[in-house]
């Protein structure tokens, strides 16, 4: 019999199989009522994210990140052209749309800049007088991301991009793993299940967290309330996938189920909150702060004001919008708990504003701030740096395919599959974090000069504006109930922070 004829007969002889076995079984209606081709179906499902990214949205319509907003990561980690030409594609009379009031006359550097070098304006720990106080060199830092949550190899490129480009890499709650361990300086994140900071009853124990900080460049200390995609949850690793590695990261066993609880059992209040910072500060010597989405209202002025009471505290505190990021998380808490960056940062800044308080803590803005115009407005709403992650994650690749929570992440960086890390090398895309990082200061350096400021810092809510109805723009303070002096720039401080621009600039180019 010719092969021609074999082969059909093969492929109808399969068909009929899958046929029988889609009428009997009782699982699937569609497969049941259409054999065969109800298959079709659920290909397309599976694919539905790919179609809609490269078929059918357009270039700003995707979510989280539209193809706009990945092509200038991609193109700038990869230090190619990340202009675009022929004019913008956004609809400028769409209200809260982004306008930054340029200056007539913009600011001219004095010396050259080459990697965009913009060292923070504060001193982190100084209003504390820790012994660790130190001026961050960079404004943009890699947020939080666990060992664990992202590859090996993933860990390890971000850690080497930011000793490139001289800024921090935050650990997230997932202890410090040898992935952190390639030169990079480190934010170390605790969170409620102190991994790396734990005894072996699963409490916090300070002799461990004392071992963990000096075994590794850590700069400052972060402790977890809560963040953006799912405030308020807790979260449970199976024994699975706790592995050697994981265990010796987390300081937990191999192989055993570990569960994070929803809230610290090392403090339940605001005192004893403050209370733990300091044991921790004092041990340590290095600044201490806290991360937390904005939910409860009242938490924020009373902190201020026990803060102002004790002359202690916090030395920095991360503020995470709610449309920031994770590995998994369950729908309703991504879409419904916690306020968006813009609208919680501001509620907890005018509360440190009205307690006196705001000049004495660093701040720092996370969620969807990863893009030049996003970040200058966070500053401007009184933020002191900016955190980037999934935008960090593209730039060492990430293509949104929205595969986190799967462990089948195609480009080897949310898994932990051997096939697909496999094709992650850390020494390329540290390069590209590092770029990404380098252009994203750069462009906040632009803008800054185009307000005729120095700094980012400087630009003041009063040079940013956004679209109202009827074409009329609200300056950023007058949308969010700013009183104005709490922006104001002394000729003092404008002139320190244009001094230690210049020092920075010089430094980089000797």
């Amino acid at each position: 019999m010719s092969i021609w004829l074999i082969i059909p007969l093969i492929v109808l002889g399969l068909l009929l199989i899958v046929a029988l076995w889609d009428v009997t079984q009782k699982k699937h209606a569609i497969l049941r009522a259409f054999p065969v081709v109800g298959h079709i179906r659920y290909w397309l499902e599976s694919i539905g994210p790919e179609l809609r990214q490269y078929v059918v949205a357009d270039n700003s319509e995707e979510r989280p990140f539209s193809r706009d907003q990945r092509r200038w990561v991609y193109a700038s980690a990869k230090s190619q052209n990340p202009y675009f030409g022929f004019g913008t594609e956004s609809k400028l009379d769409s209200t809260q749309h982004l306008i930054i009031r340029h200056s007539p006359f913009p600011f001219q550097a004095e010396e050259p800049n080459p990697q965009s070098i913009v060292p923070a304006a504060k001193v982190i720990g100084e209003w504390n007088n820790r012994p660790g106080a130190f001026r961050p060199q960079s404004i943009v830092n890699i947020s939080a991301m666990s060992f664990g949550s992202l590859s090996g190899p993933a860990v390890e490129a971000i850690n080497r991009g930011v000793k490139i480009a001289g800024c921090m890499q935050n650990t997230g709650e997932g202890g410090i793993s040898k992935h952190h361990r390639h030169g990079g300086d480190l934010i170390y994140q605790l969170g409620t299940g102190y991994f790396g900071a734990r005894g072996s009853d699963g409490r916090f124990s300070m002799e461990t967290l004392m071992e963990t900080v000096t075994s590794a460049p850590v700069k400052m200390i972060e402790i977890k309330l809560s963040q953006g995609a799912k405030p308020g949850l807790g979260g449970v690793l199976p024994g699975a996938k706790v592995t050697q590695e994981v265990a010796e990261a987390r300081g937990v066993p191999v192989g055993i189920t570990v569960a994070s609880p929803s809230s610290h059992r090392e403090f339940e209040s605001i005192p004893t909150m403050i209370d733990f910072i300091e044991r921790i500060a004092d041990a340590t010597g290095l600044p201490v702060g806290i991360k937390s989405a904005v939910g409860n209202e009242a938490f924020w002025p009373e902190l201020a004001l026990q803060m102002k009471a004790r002359g202690a505290g916090p030395d920095f505190i991360t503020i995470d919008g709610g449309e920031g990021g994770t590995g998994a998380a369950p729908l309703v808490f991504s879409d419904h708990v916690a306020l968006p960056f813009r609208a919680g940062f501001a509620q907890v800044f005018r509360a440190f504003a009205q307690a006196e308080m705001d000049k004495n803590v660093t701040f720092i803005g996370a969620g969807k701030v990863g893009f030049p115009g996003e970040a200058l407005l966070a500053l401007g709403l009184g933020a002191d740096m900016v955190y980037v992650a999934r935008e960090a994650m593209m730039a060492i690749g990430c293509i949104q395919a929205q595969r986190c929570h799967t462990g089948h992440c195609p480009t080897g960086i949310a898994t932990h599959n051997k096939w697909f890390v496999r094709s992650l090398d850390p020494t390329d895309k540290s390069a590209r974090l590092a770029n990404y990082v380098i252009s994203l200061r750069h462009g906040l350096l632009d803008l800054a000069h185009a307000c005729g400021e120095s700094h980012p810092c400087l630009v003041t809510g009063s040079a940013i504006a956004l679209l109202g109805t009827g074409h009329l723009t609200d300056p950023l303070w007058e949308r969010y109930n700013y009183d104005p002096s709490w922006m104001s720039v002394s000729d003092g401080f404008r002139k320190d922070v244009g001094e230690f621009m210049v020092k920075a600039a010089t430094n980089e180019a000797a």
